[in-house]
């Protein structure tokens, strides 16, 4: 398994909106092969800045099955209108948990 880290930079005063069109794209990508599960969780700090973290089975689950899949097409569809700038994504291997 591993963990797909994406920061999210919402242009400022649609953040309500950004997280209903995610409602909706939530449901998209649940549907990629080797999905496993996702958090989205909103910055305290600035909170125009979302963490998103999705577990996937394997990384090509991600960046080919899932990136290369109309199931992205319509994700971003979804989603750019509310990007301030494309966000930053890496990708983890789990080591420990507590």
């Amino acid at each position: 398994m591993i963990v797909e880290h994406a920061i999210f930079a919402i242009r400022p005063g649609s953040e309500a909106e950004f997280e209903t069109a995610f409602e909706q794209a939530r449901l998209v990508i649940a549907t990629s092969q080797g999905f496993g599960s996702l958090n989205l969780s909103r910055c305290i700090e600035t909170p125009e800045q979302y963490l998103l973290l999705v577990e996937w089975d394997t990384l090509e689950d991600h960046t080919v099955g899932f990136r290369e899949s109309e199931l992205f097409v319509e994700w971003r569809r979804l989603l750019t209108p509310y990007f301030e700038s494309l966000p930053e994504v890496t990708h983890f291997t789990h080591i420990a948990s507590s």
